[in-house]
């Protein structure tokens, strides 16, 4: 078959993209029959995985021998056994010997690899006798479901699971904060043997989706949502679909979005398909981050190449990054950093143009076509006084419309207000605050995001003195505060739009290409 080379991408005839890396996904396979298992083998062969972790340990009734010939014979794909003790997080609270018995059954019986804990394997290696098959790999695993230990104490652990004798190396580290990952990360590009090395919780989740940059064996992927056998694992649908898997290798570069929550962003969505539609080697993740200064400390090389930054680090961002636009700087906030060749960050505020730019858009339909802006001279209501707040107002009042800050501390509402020259006034009062009709409203806090769509910042009967109404939030996408708006006859901007707006400058920063303008609103149309 003809290999045609685009953009970067190696593609077979037909456009589907060849894999460039070796490393597998495994799809834990948990249930209480043999039955059930296999069914789900055949969903994770059909939804992608390379081979199956049967969880031994699932069963709720197991007969050692018939059971697991049936499943060697039956599987679809190559079978992993795992029969995990209650002592290793798993669910087996019988005697060691029958468990460890069973093991060996299943490498007698043909299984492709074994998982055997570290602290089982001595006992496991004598009933042996050095009748190990051939063919059968042995997985020794650690897990650690409380930190993720020091560097050197990592490659202490690795250097005992290789003396066990070990053919592939497993550990697993919980995440106490996103910067533990790098640890791993480093242990796993240095390692001579084949190794598996995952970061448990929604912090760790970077390293299992970077197994193929960094060298890694496999990586864990689920077939539903929710039904994970470690915390943190994503499906595999999304390591296909959105994280583009199979495409990435040791030149993919890294983008992500730093914030805190950020499981609900839609920007891995965004990037990753716009990348994927160029032939672009890189791969953008949530980043959940406690601290921004110790996360860019941490991942200072060129490999980590853009981020985009939300809730609630805006403004704390402005200070590490070594250069910052001039108007990010003016508005104390930044939404976006870029990695330089030499190294240093660069900041910059896209949110401002986002927004302002699908406010005015909305004003200029509903009105007589005018020369400047559809702002000017309105009353322009900001909620919030965080890093988005900022920008809107900024951007308001550079359009020429009369700026007033709404936040749930006065003071903060007041420090804003002083900087763009406008008024101030404390949530409470802003359902009563009425001065004229026609005004402009535009929620820049997390009020009403998800879980909380109930929540609004405003009653609905203060919605009829606005013209038109901005949220920020776009999960959900029509929010409480819209819905009233919508309701009460004034026109909508919903965070979509923004969203969208914004990242047209992003990608464009991250890729060096032209943002794909039309396919953004298509992904966006859905949500």
């Amino acid at each position: 078959m003809e290999l045609v080379v685009e953009s970067g991408v190696k593609k077979m005839e037909g456009g589907e993209a060849m894999r460039r890396n070796q490393t597998l996904i495994c799809a834990p396979i948990m249930a209480d029959t043999v039955d059930q298992m296999l069914n789900l083998m055949q969903n994770a062969k059909t939804s992608g995985a390379d081979l199956v972790e049967v969880r031994l340990d699932s069963l709720k009734s197991f007969n050692p021998q018939s059971d697991i010939d049936t499943i060697v014979k039956q599987s679809p794909l190559p079978t992993l056994f795992t029969y995990r003790p209650t002592w290793e997080g798993g669910q087996y609270a019988g005697d060691e010997a029958s468990r460890l018995d069973a093991l060996r059954l299943a490498m007698e019986l043909g299984a492709d690899y074994i998982d055997v804990e570290l602290k089982a394997i001595d006992e496991f290696n004598t009933a042996l006798h050095g009748n190990k098959s051939a063919k059968c790999k042995v997985i020794v695993s650690s897990h650690n479901y409380d930190n993720t230990p020091s560097s050197e104490e990592l490659g202490n652990l690795v250097a005992r699971i290789q003396a066990s004798g070990a053919d592939i190396v497993k550990f697993a580290t919980t995440a106490l904060d996103i910067t533990d990952v790098a640890r791993v990360f480093q242990i796993t590009v240095h390692s001579q043997v084949p190794i598996i090395a995952m970061v448990m919780g929604e912090k760790g989740l970077m390293s299992r989706i970077l197994c193929p940059k960094f060298g890694g064996y496999l990586t864990f992927g689920t077939l539903e949502v929710g039904k994970v056998s470690a915390p943190g694992q994503p499906t595999i649908k999304d390591l296909l679909n959105i994280y583009n898997f199979r495409q990435l290798g040791p030149d993919t570069k890294i983008f992500g979005i730093i914030g805190k929550p950020v499981s609900h962003s839609k920007s891995p969505l965004l990037y990753n398909e716009a990348f994927r539609s160029v032939g672009f080697n890189g791969v953008y993740m949530p980043l959940l981050v406690d601290d921004v200064a110790t996360l860019f400390r941490t991942y200072s090389s060129l490999d980590f190449a853009g981020f985009s930054c939300t809730i609630p680090h805006k403004e704390a961002i402005v200070d590490c990054c070594d250069e910052v636009d001039p108007t990010a700087k003016l508005i104390g906030a930044v939404n976006c950093v870029v990695r330089r060749p030499d190294g240093k960050l660069f900041g910059c505020n896209t949110d401002y143009v986002g927004a302002i730019s699908a406010i005015e858009e909305v004003l200029q339909g509903s009105q007589p076509i005018m020369s400047g802006s559809p702002l000017a001279g309105k009353l322009f209501v900001v909620i919030g006084a965080g890093g988005a707040g900022k920008a809107l107002a900024y951007g308001a009042k550079e359009k020429g419309a009369r700026v007033v800050i709404a936040n749930r501390t006065y003071e903060r509402a007041r420090e804003l207000a002083d900087v763009v020259g406008g008024q101030a006034l404390s949530l409470d009062e802003l359902s009563n605050f009425h001065p004229e009709t026609d005004m402009i409203l535009a929620n820049t806090t997390s009020i009403g995001m998800q879980p909380k769509v109930d929540d609004t910042p405003i009653s609905k009967e203060a919605l009829r003195y606005y013209s038109l109404v901005f949220d920020a939030v776009y999960t959900p996408k029509i929010t409480r505060l819209l819905r009233e708006a919508q309701e009460s006859g004034v026109n909508i901007v919903t965070g979509v739009e923004m969203f969208i707006g914004q990242a047209y400058e992003q990608y464009e920063r991250f890729t060096g290409l032209p943002a794909p303008k039309e396919l953004f609103k298509k992904i966006m149309a859905g949500y």
